[in-house]
């Protein structure tokens, strides 16, 4: 299994407001993409300096799937939002390894 997580930190106007809107549109993609197994969007309550506004954890079967929702048109939709109201973001990409039982 394939986990991609990012976190964002969005601008200050409307910050609120496009944290939701944006939570919102990410949520909805497990719907629209076959190849994104799971979703989870979480908006920040720490304070810290350190602390971005807000992440997402997603699973894949294979790095060919997480290369596929990469240029999926619906993904692609919510990355321009995402560039609009946001000035930073960091990502990670992982091989989960696990025993099957």
């Amino acid at each position: 299994m394939v986990v991609h997580i990012v976190m964002f930190k969005f601008k200050e106007e409307n910050k609120v407001l496009n944290i939701a809107k944006v939570q919102d549109k990410l949520e909805k993609l497990e719907s629209k993409i076959d190849v994104l197994k799971t979703m989870e969007v979480g908006i920040n309550f720490n304070e810290s300096e350190r602390a971005m506004d807000l992440s997402l954890y997603s699973t894949f079967e294979s790095e060919e799937d997480l290369k596929a929702y990469a240029v999926h048109e619906e993904h692609l939709k919510v990355v321009e939002l995402i560039k609009e109201v946001t000035v930073e973001s960091k990502v990670v990409d992982y091989i989960l390894d696990y025993p099957v039982e």
